[in-house]
């Protein structure tokens, strides 16, 4: 402690006396920031990072917990060849299509198509499954 107090003394007399020099040379100096060799340790120190003015100028949209939860749940899937999954836009995994084909039983061969609708908060709050095959 008392050897960084040391240093940050001999700076500021270093930049005290390069000042004093200047003015009686009449000359301009430009000097680097004093903060450009800190190190960010844990978040602490160091240069600060710019904060996004709110227009959007990142150009990354914010994933929500819904999506990042499907993806990995998608990934997990595998239906055979029962179940055949469609993607109407490959960018939005939150809305998709599964048609259903079974291979035995009374329904061999009849298809069955449902629609997934996936909310924002898919972890806590369910999808949203809509038949679109009428059964009777």
């Amino acid at each position: 402690m008392l050897a960084l107090k040391k240093k940050r003394e001999a700076e500021a007399k270093a930049k005290a006396e390069a000042e004093a020099a200047a003015k009686a040379n009449g000359t301009a100096t430009v000097q680097a920031p004093a903060d450009s060799n800190k190190v960010s340790l844990l978040g602490i120190g160091g240069k600060k990072k710019k904060a996004n003015d709110g227009n959007g100028a990142s150009g990354k949209k914010k994933r929500t917990p819904g999506e990042i939860r499907i993806q990995k749940d998608i990934a997990d899937l595998d239906g055979g060849k029962v179940a055949n999954i469609e993607f109407p836009n490959p960018n939005n995994l939150t809305a998709f299509e599964v048609s259903i084909t079974p291979d035995s039983g009374y329904w061999k061969n009849a298809t069955y198509n449902f629609k997934f609708d996936i909310p924002d908060h898919y972890p806590h709050t369910p999808p949203k499954v809509h038949c679109e095959t009428k059964i009777y």
